[in-house]
């Protein structure tokens, strides 16, 4: 998978960017607020319709307009696809491949990225929720209908936590809500286990490269113990919920369930949260996001459009030299830094350069 080209219309500060890529190696040079992440940002936001920066989508609009538009053009199994994006400030959204309209679905399904930016080095020392949204989103890239379930299942919980505020508590709808909800958690749980089990796989051999004493594991945290099987993980759930239940009605929120699980890193068996240095936590994430690359590779048959926002001034050389040197000529790469001080003259020698001043390529 290859991005061609990128044209960005009022897009932040991207007023109006034309870019056609190399099918190998991007750079993107820039100082600080000049539009860098902005473009990495817009290549990511079509493979998940979701910004890792905002979650109001009238912020990706330049200020002062009206629209804000993404165009790209990717090469996908031999064929070039186009896609068109939109989003106005009445906020309505408009998906079009190659200029046919589309639905959000089947749009979120044409581009696969992988972003590594300088605030995913803080994932373990962030919030469980952080861990979460980590999870969820690179789920998504690979099992499509995740995305149906997990939204699913957090509209049952809004549902539910607004019945327990209720003066009057309705008790044989709250039993509807937690049958439905259990059921929809427990879906949710064993896909979040299941791609877990197979990128600790794929993490612990990339990252034994760097730290060769060291062997990583991640363990999913759960508020119930969970089994193995969607059948055990469902009747775990649902006793948990009985144990649960005047506790939950006593303080009118749902205490069960996935919206308050986390994952759990190990370096030869010590909680990295708790035990490892700032150069071993940045190894793990170093790890999971190449190991991202391979399982989308995997399980879709070809490469993602891997997006490097600023990372490389957060490593120290020997991880950055594994990161430089991980790059192959089957995964297209676009890199921001602030200077080409980071990369040796070898790494530069196959490079496209652009560099980028409020908000326009020069």
């Amino acid at each position: 998978m290859k991005l061609k080209s990128l044209k960005l219309k009022n897009y932040r500060n991207c007023e109006n960017i034309e870019m056609d890529f190399c099918d190998f190696k991007n750079l993107i040079i820039g100082k600080n607020a000049q539009g860098k992440t902005n473009i990495l940002e817009s290549i990511y936001f079509l493979s998940n319709l979701k910004s890792v920066r905002t979650s109001n989508n009238l912020d990706l609009i330049k200020f002062e307009k009206e629209k804000a538009e993404i165009n790209v053009v990717l090469e996908k199994n031999n064929t070039n696809v186009e896609m068109d994006f939109s989003y106005n400030d009445e906020k309505k959204k408009t998906f079009a491949i190659n200029k046919v309209k589309s639905n959000q679905k089947d749009f979120k399904q044409v581009l696969k990225t992988v972003l590594f930016s300088s605030e995913d080095l803080l994932l373990l020392r962030g919030t469980p929720e952080d861990r979460r949204k980590w999870l969820d989103r690179a789920i998504s890239q690979i099992y499509p209908l995740y995305d149906d379930r997990l939204s699913k299942y957090e509209k049952i919980r809004i549902q539910k936590n607004n019945l327990l505020k209720n003066e009057k508590l309705d008790k044989s709808l709250l039993d509807v809500y937690n049958e439905q909800l259990a059921i929809a958690g427990s879906n949710v749980i064993y896909l979040r286990k299941k791609y877990l089990s197979e990128i600790e796989k794929i993490a612990q051999k990339k990252h034994s490269k760097i730290s060769e004493e060291e062997k990583l594991k991640m363990i999913y945290s759960s508020t119930f113990e969970l089994g193995e099987t969607i059948e055990e993980i469902l009747d775990n759930y649902k006793k948990s919920m009985e144990e649960n239940y005047s506790e939950e009605i006593r303080r009118l929120q749902t205490l069960i369930g996935p919206h308050r699980d986390d994952i759990i890193f190990f370096i030869n068996e010590k909680e990295s949260t708790k035990f490892a240095s700032q150069g071993q936590q940045r190894t793990i994430v170093l790890s999971l996001k190449m190991a991202e690359i391979d399982i989308i590779k995997e399980k879709i048959g070809t490469s993602p459009v891997l997006l490097l926002d600023d990372v490389l001034a957060e490593l120290d050389d020997l991880r950055q030299n594994y990161l430089l040197n991980s790059i192959n000529k089957e995964t297209q790469t676009i890199i921001t830094s602030v200077d080409t001080l980071f990369f040796n003259d070898e790494f530069l020698k196959d490079v496209k350069i652009f560099k980028i001043n409020n908000g326009k390529i020069e």
